[in-house]
């Protein structure tokens, strides 16, 4: 007979094997949701940025549109009135006033018209509070007047006198020359105490036969554009401005003013000399990338590093019909935008080096607790073997090896027995000797057999079990804990039927045997145990479910368009928000009412439809949470009502009203405006229910509207059609739906 041998490899330690694979699966685990968390913020970042640059260059654009269409607006109307005989212009009187007048109705800086004969007249705001109207006539010296008004419009005293001449001027020259309405070139005054920087349109005017009787002009102040782009919300330090194309400052978001004054002349700064280090930067950089500002024709997204820090930048081309053609350009840090991501990161780290340790202690303790008890087992039959048959071992804190052991001390309590009754028989039967020997060595024999079998199979089948579940189910503890219970129930059930094969076999125990039985009750025990793991089971199911409702909430692996139950996503969402609903000590718990009508299969992107309803009913919490003082022993109790139906539109609605304090009509037309928020600083950003508006209206083709009124709570109404079809295989993108209020 030929005998295999075997080589031998390095064994490892079991408390090795519980660790490791512990461990590494929790830190990878943690770790691979933090970088994907900093990836998704990254993205949601750029996003936010382009939206946010998008809506600014928008205002300003609307802005520049309505602020720089007055002038023209008001020489068309002065040029028609003199056309057709309504403003004679040789009555200066009548001209001036009638300019102070219009001084009064639009935000101008200077209303004048200039006659080919040399007169003109015109009304001023030159100290950006009084008007005063000019008269001059062509005589070369002191042929200019300026007088104050009341308040009527009315000449009053004269506040200068000096030379004037319209004809050498752009503002009359330009017009007259090209023979339509245009913008002439920007001037600057240094009127005392007030800078004087404007933009000047001009008009031909001519009389009902056509003839060229002169020009009609507005100048409009470009330093009120520094003020408006001041108010605009961009960030801390996003900054906003507007040049021309040879690159000369218009207006700016920043402190600093877009000119400078040297020996008491007002001098237009460039961009790329602005005393404001942010905007001479950006400009500096653009002016290099297109090797100047003419090139730039259409609206260009870029991303510039200044001074170390990442700033996204927007170039707005804007003109209009009269000439004008300026460039308007947003500026906004990264900064402003990854703080929270960075703290993000940050927590990640802390969690992930958290969760390594409580693996690495929760490692040892388990390893130890199983090590422990199968090392004692291990010596006790190492000693039988070498024929030390009084041995018993301790009882250990887990239940499947406290069997093993008690079936251990049984064993070995047998062969104490059959040895000692051997050795009275030797002495008794001296003539069976060899009979009797050869029958307990036999005995011995089975029974260090049937010993190594049970020892092995009861100590691989309970470790192999234990290692397997904590190795396939580390990444689910709920799983670990189920499936183990499955194998505890099996090794129950085994143990149960060992001990009634055992009591078959020997229906008369020793009386030390049946005393134990008795007090540990042990018919009850059979009977309850198998129940109490059944309950056991029931628990981690109820547990499995609770994390099933919060996979449906999310919905990562459904993020197609599909038929869903709406009901399911609502019930999923108050599940996850139940622990902000029960009662506390200082208020009340919310009651929710549930009024579901029966409703079909709805076609939509689930997970987005679900963040619809996280956002509306956080804020319904919030405002009964937040906005009522509940005295002690209050029977106030707050509300919220959900009711679905379906309408005859082939479309449902879900209805999520409150108690709530409610919302005044000032707030409710804001509502859904991104940026919006009666929250405070820090509390919310304004952009959940933005959000929800276009993942409702743009995504879905339904719509989103709150009714409500000051203490008479709000109700919101979604409403979804049933089946979309064509209308969601046209959308080109999906909202965004990572951000909430």
């Amino acid at each position: 007979m030929k005998i295999r041998h075997f080589g031998k490899t390095k064994a490892i330690g079991l408390q090795l094997i519980l660790i490791v694979p512990f461990v590494l699966q929790i830190f990878g685990a943690v770790g691979l949701v933090g970088y994907l968390s900093f990836k998704n913020g990254q993205k949601a970042v750029n996003d936010l940025a382009d939206r946010l640059m998008d809506r600014t260059s928008s205002t300003v654009n609307q802005h520049l549109n309505a602020y720089l269409s007055i002038p023209h607006q008001v020489i068309r109307i002065n040029a028609d009135a003199i056309r057709m005989g309504l403003l004679d212009v040789r009555d200066r009187q009548t001209v001036g006033k009638y300019f102070w007048h219009q001084m009064q109705a639009y935000d101008l800086t200077y209303i004048g018209i200039g006659l080919t004969t040399g007169y003109g007249a015109g009304a001023a705001r030159y100290d950006g509070k009084n008007v005063v109207i000019d008269d001059w006539s062509p005589k070369p010296l002191n042929n200019l007047q300026t007088y104050a008004t009341d308040d009527r419009g009315n000449r009053t005293r004269i506040v200068s006198v000096t030379n004037w001449s319209s004809f050498t001027e752009p503002w009359y020259a330009e017009p007259v020359k090209a023979g339509k309405p245009i913008w002439s070139r920007i001037y600057t005054w240094n009127y005392p105490g007030h800078p004087y920087i404007v933009a000047s349109a001009g008009r031909p005017i001519y009389d009902t036969n056509n003839r060229l009787l002169g020009m009609v002009g507005v100048d409009i102040h470009l330093l009120k554009l520094s003020d408006f782009l001041r108010n605009i919300d961009v960030s801390s330090s996003g900054q906003v401005f507007i040049m021309e194309r040879n690159g000369l400052l218009i207006a700016n978001s920043a402190k600093e003013q877009p000119f400078t004054t040297v020996k008491d002349e007002i001098r237009r700064l460039k961009a790329i000399d602005s005393p404001n280090p942010i905007v001479q930067g950006i400009a500096k950089q653009i002016q290099q990338r297109f090797k100047g500002f003419q090139s730039i024709s259409g609206d260009t997204d870029l991303r510039l590093d200044f001074q170390g820090e990442l700033y996204y930048v927007q170039l707005t081309p804007w003109r209009d019909q009269y000439g004008l053609d300026w460039l308007v350009v947003v500026s906004v840090p990264e900064s402003e935008f990854m703080a929270q991501i960075d703290s993000n990161t940050r927590t990640t780290i802390l969690l992930c080096l958290a969760a390594l340790g409580v693996a690495c202690g929760m490692g040892v303790l388990t390893s130890g607790w199983i090590a422990r008890p199968i090392l004692r087992l291990n010596r006790a039959s190492e000693a039988i073997t070498s024929g030390n048959f009084d041995q018993a071992v301790e009882d250990s804190r887990i239940q499947e090896l406290n069997a093993l052991a008690n079936s251990f001390n049984q064993m070995a309590r047998q062969l104490r027995e059959s040895f000692t009754a051997l050795e009275k028989s030797n002495a008794e039967l001296e003539d069976r000797v060899e009979y009797r020997t050869v029958e307990l060595k036999n005995a011995l024999s089975e029974l260090q057999r049937t010993q190594s079998q049970i020892i092995h199979s009861e100590k691989m089948s309970s470790l192999g079990q234990m290692v397997g579940g904590v190795a396939h189910e580390i990444n689910n503890p709920v799983n670990f804990i189920h499936g183990n219970l499955v194998h505890t129930q099996q090794y129950t059930q085994d143990l149960l039927k060992f001990v009634q094969l055992y009591q078959q076999h020997y229906p008369n125990p020793a009386d030390e045997i049946q005393i134990v039985a008795e007090e540990i009750d042990l018919e009850f025990l059979q009977e309850d145990l198998p129940k109490m793991l059944s309950s056991m089971k029931m628990g981690t199911d109820r547990i499995r479910q609770i994390v099933l409702s919060l996979r449906n909430f999310s919905r990562m692996d459904e993020a197609d368009f599909k038929a869903v139950d709406i009901h399911e996503g609502i019930n999923s969402t108050l599940l996850i928000l139940q622990h902000r609903l029960k009662n506390r000590p200082e208020r009340p718990s919310i009651e929710v009412i549930q009024n579901y009508g029966s409703l079909p299969l709805v076609e939509c992107y689930a997970g987005q439809l679900n963040q619809v309803f996280m956002n509306i009913l956080t804020n319904a919490i919030d405002a009964l949470l937040v906005a009522r003082d509940y005295p002690p022993n209050s029977h106030h109790q707050p509300t919220i009502t959900i009711s679905t139906e379906v309408t005859d539109r082939n479309s449902v609605i879900i209805r999520i009203a409150d108690s709530g304090p409610g919302i005044s009509t000032e707030v409710l037309h804001k509502i859904f405006d991104p940026f919006f928020t009666t929250k405070p600083v820090g509390s919310g950003t304004g952009l959940g229910l933005s959000i929800s508006h276009s993942i409702v209206v743009s995504s879905h083709g339904g719509k989103l509207t709150c009714v409500s009124a000051p203490g008479e709570g709000s109700e919101f109404i979604i409403e979804i059609p049933i089946a979309p079809g064509k209308f969601c295989n046209r959308r080109h993108h999906q909202p965004t739906a990572g951000l909430k209020e």
